[in-house]
């Protein structure tokens, strides 16, 4: 029934946008009274909550993947890997409905991407600061976490309100990186 839910939830999200996928529509929708959703998440944020995780999960997944590609430099692996999060929005429609409904001034689903803890903005960072700490082991501590905020806040930025083309912005974003880390 969860799944159900969460599907109901995604389609009406990426057909509508999230501000207009109530909970009895997406009750009715998964074929389940309202109750049921409550129950299952308790609230309407609960459940926009575990929309995003569950949508982000697999975007973190790929990010992984770019970051330990062992055939790439440092710095093109990030590269890769910000493309990745740069171009998400092409790829899965609920990312896509969440930016653009952003960029239409309705965030009600980007906290959770970007300023809420967990599950992306989190996941992103931890990511990032295990894979630096891993190649850089010479830095401190208190210099990386100043890396991955300055890169993943950026990031987000630019996939919220695009300045370049992602490919740009992700050579930019991994050049800064590196200089930051003294890696020029």
């Amino acid at each position: 029934m969860r799944e159900r839910i969460l599907d109901a939830a995604h389609e009406l999200t990426c057909a509508h946008g999230w501000d207009r996928a109530s909970l009895s529509a997406v009750a009715s929708r998964a074929q389940v009274s309202r109750p049921s959703v409550y129950k299952e998440f308790g609230s309407r944020a609960r459940l926009g909550h575990a929309l995003v995780v569950r949508e982000t999960r697999q975007l973190l997944d790929d990010v992984a993947g770019a970051l330990a590609n062992s055939d790439r430099h440092p710095r093109a692996a990030l590269e890769t890997a910000l493309l990745l999060v740069l171009t998400a929005a092409e790829h899965h429609p609920l990312l896509r409905s969440v930016v653009t409904a952003a960029r239409r001034g309705s965030d009600s689903l980007l906290a959770y991407l970007t300023a809420r803890t967990d599950p992306f903005l989190d996941a992103v960072q931890n990511l990032l600061r295990s894979w630096l700490a891993e190649r850089f082991p010479h830095q401190g501590e208190e210099h990386l976490e100043e890396v991955v905020d300055v890169v993943v806040r950026m990031t987000m930025s630019h996939l919220v309100l695009p300045t370049w083309p992602p490919e740009v912005a992700a050579c930019r974003l991994s050049r800064t990186a590196f200089r930051l880390l003294g890696e020029a």
